[in-house]
């Protein structure tokens, strides 16, 4: 009943038929066992307007259902007698909800609100949505907004309850959703009111009267009653009689983070710099960090291991989310929103349908909390603004192939390992028996591997999973350029897939840009140099060429000067096979070679022209 109108024999549901049907049983079980007679019957159905033979379908009806409630052979559900119907033998969700009020009442009469509130929570939990939804007539209508009050009356007590034991951040977060769905409901906002002046947010507090005035004054002309009056009174004045229980009860502390890398290899660096930025507030602001870099750099290797790290500092919980930032759809900020408020405590009925409200709910559940939030593989800025605590006692670490400037965050791009890290990182998963002696080789391959670490895992899988290779072997493998993307996989891992991910998000202007600037051998080129093969003007090459910086497929050493990491370059020109064709290496021959004639002015001032 507290919900669609739905039953079951023993754990098996029961098909209950049409509309009418349901509105029918809905009748007989509100009656508590009691004969209802047809008339009553047909008035609940059909009003004021039944069909010419509603008696006459009435009973096809009861006929009908009385099959599904009824097994073969058993005592008989729908008893029928003259013009009456009854039922009898069946257990429902009403009835148990209104036992668990009753007994939540007397333990709060005896002195017990803890035992008090998990009745009422056992209570709530029977209710799955509206009542009797889907049923029609006007009887279910009208029971319909009784059982909502009813529930909302007992959602009300809970709420009160909670205040008793000293939950004030938690109503203060679950009243305020509901307040903002039932803004007429003068016991609601009392406690809500009750929950910030115990928070210490006396000014909030007294906001809340101010709007509830209002919204009485102009919706029905009257206004609060003495009740709530009275509370603004002593809010007003600060009584300290007001003050709740001091004692914090347990809640949600969760545990999102994914397990850190057994095998994380170098970046002391990074690591320290990471942990120091997160764990220490500036003023009154939330720390944020947004590490930025290449696919396959090892920026969310790098996000959990200083998230594990820093983990003790934030002993309110830690959430973690994949944003999806490179996938086709990534993930909405509202569903990630709702993901973290039910993780911290917030009853799925309380969380609010739109985006600006679920974003300051949680602003106001963590308010008072230490909790660290991983954003990985975030899309964009307007993906990761709304996901951001507004306390200073939380911290943001944000992943990202994009560089996220937009953000107020303090902003890191990962570059790739250090010579001697990728040594070890590729040692420790191959195998240091299956490397020894073959140090030289190593260092080959990992130079192959431009340092990064997604390239250096992969090559070190694929020989640790190849006993009768050697490194020189692989080495000799990685040595040919034309083929060394094809070498660079393994299972599930490859690194031209990682770059993929990348360039099928740049627009045609920025793609055509990425692929044609891979054509010179040269490591890195100018601003002039590009705009003269690009056939662009200078503000314009500028731009693309910022572009592809901020998504990470270019790196800009000086000014007015760029290259590819190795790894994106081969990328690039296998692009340039695929969708353009050996021959247009003619149509950016000649503007390269004219400004490599002139002396690239660039490459000796690194000033911009």
């Amino acid at each position: 009943m507290l919900g669609p109108v739905r039953a079951w024999r023993d754990g098996v549901e029961v098909g209950l038929g049409s509309p009418q049907q349901r509105a029918i049983l809905a009748r007989l079980l509100l009656n508590h066992g009691h004969a209802v007679t047809l008339d009553q019957l047909v008035d609940a159905v059909w009003g004021d307007g039944p069909p010419a033979r509603a008696v006459a379908a009435l009973r096809t009806y009861a006929s009908r259902m009385r099959a599904a409630l009824e097994p073969d052979e058993g005592p008989s559900v729908l008893v029928s007698a003259g013009r009456t119907y009854r039922l009898r033998s069946l257990s429902v969700d009403l009835d148990e909800f209104e036992r668990r009020v009753a007994s939540a009442g007397a333990a709060r009469a005896d002195g017990r609100p803890a035992d008090a509130r998990e009745l009422l929570v056992a209570a709530l939990a029977l209710c799955g949505g509206e009542p009797l939804a889907g049923v029609p007539g006007p009887y279910a209508r009208g029971q319909r907004d009784r059982l909502a009050e009813r529930v909302l009356g007992v959602l009300e007590s809970r709420l009160e309850l909670d205040l008793e034991l000293g939950r004030h951040a938690e109503v203060a977060a679950e009243a305020t959703a509901l307040a903002a769905e039932h803004p007429l409901r003068e016991r609601l906002r009392g406690v809500l009111m009750l929950a910030l002046w115990r928070c210490g947010r006396q000014a909030e507090a007294l906001g809340v009267f101010a709007e509830t005035r209002r919204v009485l004054v102009e919706e029905l002309g009257i206004e609060p009653g003495p009740d709530l009056a009275e509370l603004h009174r002593r809010v007003l004045a600060a009584d300290p009689g007001l003050a709740g229980a001091t004692v914090r009860p347990s809640v949600p502390r969760p545990a999102q983070l994914p397990p850190d890398i057994a095998d994380f290899t170098g970046r002391a660096g990074a690591v320290a710099g990471l942990a120091t930025a997160l764990t220490t507030s500036v003023g009154r602001a939330v720390a944020v960090v947004a590490v930025a870099g290449i696919g396959g750099v090892g920026k969310t290797t790098l996000a959990l291991h200083v998230a594990h790290a820093v983990s003790g500092h934030f002993p309110d919980g830690q959430l973690y989310v994949d944003l999806q930032g490179v996938e086709a759809e990534p993930a909405e900020p509202g569903a990630v929103l709702a993901g973290f408020l039910r993780a911290l405590g917030v009853a799925e009925s309380a969380v609010p349908r739109g985006l600006g409200e679920r974003a300051a709910l949680f602003r106001s559940v963590v308010a008072d909390r230490k909790v660290l939030v991983l954003l990985d593989n975030a899309h964009s800025v307007d993906q990761v603004r709304p996901l951001l605590p507004g306390a200073p006692g939380c911290a943001v670490l944000v992943t990202s192939r994009t560089r996220l400037s937009g953000l107020p965050a303090a902003l890191v791009d990962l570059a790739v390992l250090e010579p001697e890290e990728a040594v070890e990182l590729f040692v420790g998963v191959a195998g240091r028996e299956q490397v020894v002696g073959e140090r030289a080789a190593v260092l080959d391959v990992v130079a192959a591997c431009g340092f990064l670490p997604l390239a250096v895992r992969v090559a070190a899988s694929r020989l640790a999973s190849r006993p009768q290779w050697t490194v020189a072997c692989l080495s000799r493998k990685l040595a040919d350029r034309g083929h060394r993307l094809r070498e660079l996989r393994t299972g599930d891992l490859a690194v031209s897939e990682a770059f993929r991910l990348s360039y099928t998000r740049l627009d045609a202007v920025q793609a055509r840009a990425f692929r044609l600037l891979a054509l010179p051998e040269e490591t890195d080129f100018s601003l002039p140099v590009a705009a003269a093969a690009l056939d662009l003007d200078l503000c314009e090459a500028e731009d693309v060429l910022e572009s592809l910086v901020d998504a990470s497929l270019l790196h800009t050493r000086a000014p007015g000067r760029y290259g590819y990491h190795s790894l994106l370059k081969l990328y690039a020109r296998q692009q340039i096979d695929r969708q353009e064709g050996p021959p247009i290496w003619r149509q950016v021959e000649a503007p390269v070679d004219l400004w490599s004639r002139r002396g690239d002015p660039l490459a000796a001032s690194g000033a911009r022209n």
